[in-house]
Order: structure tokens, then C-alpha cells, then sequence
């Protein structure tokens, strides 16, 4: 059996899909103002998955400053698809709009502001592809919106599930036989924090 490289993860941070200039600015951001943000790798990840699920309609759980949203967008690029994404803070909301009309992506994302779990309830129209990226402690709460809103057949993308506050979540996607999951501990570089846990998951 061959060798495995010496240093796995130096090895493999020089894969990382480089960036425009625009996700550079928003990672120096996210740098300076300590805003958690899922970087490059997860970003492409997303990208192909969405783009490999063929996605049309696609809900995003935390825009923040539109970073993983952008990704999500390219994705919608690919698919001739829109992006819902929900954003609590006004202030994040506005500085995420002014990043998809930068990127000249704003007409494939509609930015909602309010909790997330309010504004799901107020949605009918089932999606293809759902992105979880609010704070860990409200996974659990959203799970049945989720569940509701996702087609059967669609996929949902949860990050940070190596956190406490997802033990409730993870272990509910684990019991719930509408969902085929799998969650994995991995290692993604620039991503916040790098060591984390991503949680795939099939509607059933």
C-alpha cells in the first residue's frame, strides 16, 4: 500500500480553489472583523453540490455578508436557479445586497431580512437545496421547516456541526427516518473554525 503524504493538511491547503477579487475582499473582512465565514473550499463544495443536484431553487439559513451566498449564487449561475437567503441583522443584509450587485449576481439572490425561523414559516414553495449556517443552538428549531420545505430527493448542507450547540441536531438527523445523512469531520482550510464537521443530508 502506498505512503500517505507526510503533512496531509499542508498538502492539501495548496488545492484550495483561489478566489475573485471580490471573495478576497470578504475573507479580509471576515478576517478583520472576526465574521465566521465558510471559505474557499467549503464555497466550491457548495457550488458543486448545488450545481451537481442540478438545484434551481435554493434557501440559504444566514447570509451574513453574503460570502457563502455568492458561492451558492455561481451555483444558480449553472441552473438558471434563484437563492432565498435569510439574514436577522439589517445592517449584515444590506452590505450582503451590495455584495451580489457587485458581483453582478443580484438577480439570482433575494435576501430576506428576519429570523429564519419566522420567515420559513411563511414559505410554501418547496426547494431543491438548503444551506444551514445560523448560530448552532437554533439548528434543531429549523430542522422541521427544513424537512417541510425541502423536496424529497433535495439535499441540505449544514455547517459547523462539529460544534456542542449541533449535538441536538445531529443526533435528531440520526433518528429521523426522513433523512439519510452523513456527517463528516473534516479538515477545510480558511474555513471558520478549520477542524469542523459538515453535515450532509437527503430528504427522503
Amino acid at each position: 500500500m502506498s505512503e500517505m503524504m507526510p503533512n496531509l493538511e499542508e498538502y492539501f491547503r495548496q488545492f484550495v480553489p483561489s478566489g475573485d477579487l471580490l471573495l478576497l475582499k470578504l475573507e479580509a473582512e471576515a478576517r478583520e472583523e472576526q465574521i465566521p465565514i465558510i471559505g474557499p473550499l467549503v464555497g466550491e463544495l457548495l457550488c458543486i453540490l448545488a450545481a451537481a443536484t442540478k438545484a434551481r431553487r435554493m434557501l440559504e439559513l444566514g447570509t451574513a455578508t453574503g460570502y457563502s451566498g455568492l458561492w451558492l449564487a455561481k451555483a444558480c449561475e449553472i441552473s438558471d436557479g434563484k437563492l432565498v437567503t435569510l439574514e436577522k441583522n439589517p445592517g449584515l443584509a444590506k452590505r450582503a445586497q451590495a455584495n451580489f450587485e457587485a458581483a453582478g449576481l443580484a438577480h439570482r439572490a433575494e435576501i430576506r431580512t428576519g429570523d429564519a425561523l419566522d420567515e420559513m414559516k411563511t414559505m410554501n414553495d418547496p426547494f431543491d437545496f438548503i444551506f444551514l449556517d445560523i448560530d448552532k443552538e437554533y439548528y434543531l428549531g429549523v430542522l422541521g421547516e427544513c424537512q417541510r420545505l425541502l423536496r424529497k430527493g433535495g439535499l441540505l448542507v449544514a455547517d459547523n456541526v462539529g460544534f456542542k450547540d449541533a449535538d441536538s441536531f445531529n443526533r435528531a438527523m440520526s433518528e429521523r427516518p426522513e433523512w439519510r445523512a452523513v456527517r463528516l469531520l473534516s479538515f477545510l482550510p480558511f474555513h471558520s473554525p478549520e477542524k469542523d464537521g459538515l453535515c450532509l443530508a437527503l430528504r427522503v
